[in-house]
């Protein structure tokens, strides 16, 4: 080909290809952060927080433990775990093969072992709580190990499940929160997030199956609140009701700042970027 010919083509072929980048670039910026983008997922925390802990500072969590008389012992840390669940035995096993010299929470094992299933404190009580709290006070493995559980049992498994079933953000964040109070399966005297999402799935279908995604939300919520107010510890629907629905109302399926919502009465706010 000769040159004064090769000259324009060869223009015109670096302009296809930075219009084509431009295109991938904008195409890249234009799709939604999923749940597990960091941004996203501090805003996720903060919500739990406000819901669980009346805060939206989530790290002063790690040395939260009270008996809350929701039937479940003790409820600890950034999401809640119980020792009746077994969640929190889960924990500390994990924080005593990170540290296994000088744990401060070894000793309790046996008791949280056998404290599994009910609201006993037997073997536990004021050297846990302090226990508790001295560590997460004290020793960076010990918060890595409620991060650790708090992704492996509660997080990550909700996140899949809601990207599998078609779901943006606040989708994510809905399963989210409900597997964080309802846990993943039923237990004694609950319904767990298996049954929520089972009934939900009935009456809509999700948008993996061609279903509306605010509608199916929705159907979602009404299974998740009917489940809370046959606990009498968790009764109260605001989480649901001046929370989530609020976001779903708004359409931020997205779950993009700034984002307004009560709990329990308290109105917290997430200012934008």
């Amino acid at each position: 080909m000769p040159y004064a010919l090769r000259r324009p083509l060869l223009a015109l072929l670096l302009a296809l290809a930075t219009l084509c980048t431009a295109c991938t670039a904008a195409a890249r910026e234009d799709t939604p952060a999923a749940l597990d983008d960091p941004a996203k997922k501090e805003i996720a925390m903060r919500l739990v927080s406000s819901a669980e802990n009346a805060s939206l500072d989530w790290k002063a969590q790690y040395r939260y433990i009270e008996d809350i008389g929701d039937g479940r012992g003790y409820t600890a840390g950034v999401i809640g775990f119980c020792t009746g669940c077994g969640d929190l035995l889960k924990v500390v096993e994990r924080y005593v093969a990170a540290r296994p010299d000088g744990n401060v929470l070894g000793p309790f094992l046996p008791a949280l072992r056998a404290v599994r299933g009910g609201d006993s404190h037997d073997g536990l009580g004021p050297g846990f709580t302090r226990a508790w709290q001295r560590a997460a006070d004290d020793d960076p493995a010990f918060r890595k190990a409620q991060d650790d559980e708090r992704d492996r049992d509660y997080f990550d498994p909700a996140v899949d499940t809601a990207k599998a079933d078609g779901l943006g953000a606040l989708g994510q964040f809905i399963y989210y929160d409900a597997y964080v109070m309802h846990g993943s399966g039923d237990a004694r005297g609950s319904t767990g997030f298996r049954t929520i999402r089972e009934q939900a799935l009935k009456k809509a279908e999700s948008p993996a199956k061609g279903g509306d995604e605010a509608a199916y939300l929705d159907t979602f919520l009404d299974a998740r609140a009917a489940a809370m107010r046959r606990e009498p510890a968790h009764a109260d629907t605001s989480r649901v009701d001046t929370a989530q629905r609020v976001f779903l109302d708004a359409g931020n399926l997205d779950l993009e700042p700034p984002l307004k919502w009560k709990v329990y009465g308290d109105t917290y706010r997430i200012a934008g970027s």
